[in-house]
């Protein structure tokens, strides 16, 4: 029996909510690091590097709950005006792929931080790991054409530049060069891309963000499970409303990662059993 953890996208908030939750989890007895794939989108890319190079829980939690690192800089962010950029770019778009080259358009357009900067932030979360030997999947998207990648370490890029280019939400933090190509956040074709997890019988997906319902980048979460429980069965624990509330206007906050971490937590103990009993 193969077994799936699928880690979605949420911001600097998603990630401290995903270690509360797991952390928490893996307290209850219910630890799920031995899954026999890991995918992860965006804010779920960290966390699953994270928890495929061998990092303790514990003391990920923990992390969560100190002072914010010199590295992790606030950043504004008015999703108002967010998703009115994005309504206006994608105003005439074909299909999925057209809709995220557009997308994709308007992330090689804005002014952000150089990647060099970018790649610090990431590389102070996730250190400079190799890939791992246990399956780690890390979703981008390329800019150019929209094409949508599932990176693993048979791929070839650098797992740090593929988590990088997994956290590059258009509009807020540069696109990631890797060859010749650049990259955005995967969260732009799915928040969980839990399709990719596909053919293994039982997956579980952890969700900060449902995503938007009908939208034009990618197969919506309800799409998602319905393909995964064609084939096996599928659990879905999405952040609560204590969560949410956590998360607050602007999830890439740093100022999040405490409220968010204790809500995930504290989430935990309410699914635990449910969680205990699917996962077996």
């Amino acid at each position: 029996m193969s077994r799936a953890l699928v880690l979605g996208g949420g911001g600097i908030a998603g990630i401290a909510w995903e270690i509360g939750l797991l952390s928490g989890l893996a307290e209850a007895g219910v630890d799920v690091r031995d899954a026999d794939l890991v995918v992860g989108t965006s804010a779920g890319s960290i966390v699953g590097t994270l928890l495929r190079t061998g990092h303790d829980l514990e003391q990920l939690h923990a992390a969560q709950l100190g002072p914010v690192p010199a590295t992790e800089r606030a950043v504004q962010f008015d999703g108002a005006a967010f998703f009115a950029s994005f309504a206006a770019a994608l105003a005439g778009a074909t299909g999925e792929q057209d809709a995220r080259a557009r997308i994709g358009a308007l992330a090689l357009r804005a002014q952000t931080v150089p990647e060099s900067e970018r790649r610090a932030v990431i590389g102070a979360r996730i250190g400079a790991p190799e890939w791992p030997a246990q399956r780690l999947v890390v979703t981008a998207v390329d800019t150019a054409d929209g094409e949508f990648l599932a990176v693993d370490r048979d791929t070839g890029f650098p797992l740090l530049d593929a988590v990088a280019a997994s956290c590059a939400v258009p509009g807020v933090y540069p696109p990631i060069t890797i060859g010749e190509r650049r990259f955005m956040d995967g969260g732009m074709r799915s928040a969980t891309n839990a399709d990719l997890a596909a053919g293994c019988d039982t997956v579980l997906v952890v969700a900060p963000m449902a995503g938007i319902a009908g939208s034009p980048l990618g197969p919506s979460l309800d799409d998602e499970l319905a393909t995964l429980r064609r084939e096996g069965k599928a659990h879905l624990v999405l952040a609560d409303e204590a969560a949410v509330r956590a998360f607050g206007t602007n999830p890439l906050d740093p100022a999040t990662r405490e409220p968010c971490a204790r809500a995930g937590r504290a989430q935990a103990a309410r699914v635990a059993d449910e969680v205990r009993a699917f996962w077996g």
